[in-house]
């Protein structure tokens, strides 16, 4: 009697989490405007002019602020953005990528 092959399939547990979240932060300086600094808030990271407005006195009072929370690959690439907008209008903007804690 020939042994039968079965198509069942034990499962497997797969402990998948969700993705590490990143924090982008925007540090103040004395150089960069803050026409400037609200403008790339509303460019990179799509924020109203209100909210821009905000996070910037945010940023000019507190010394830094965090800008959104993301993936990590989005994250470096709005970071990178908005740091290479600033070098060539020729400001210092310093923006950082620092994990999410959890």
């Amino acid at each position: 009697m020939p042994q039968e092959q079965s198509n069942v399939r034990e499962r497997q547990k797969n402990n998948l989490k969700e993705p590490r979240r990143y924090k982008v932060i925007i540090h103040n300086d004395d150089f960069t405007t803050m026409e400037f600094v609200v403008e790339v808030l509303k460019t990179v990271f799509f924020l109203s002019n209100e909210k821009a407005e905000e996070l910037m006195l945010q940023v000019h009072h507190s010394n830094k602020a965090v800008v959104g929370i993301y993936t990590y690959d989005i994250a470096v690439s709005k970071a990178n953005k908005a740091t290479n907008m600033a070098r060539e209008k020729g400001f210092p903007l310093r923006l950082t990528v620092e994990p999410e804690e959890e």
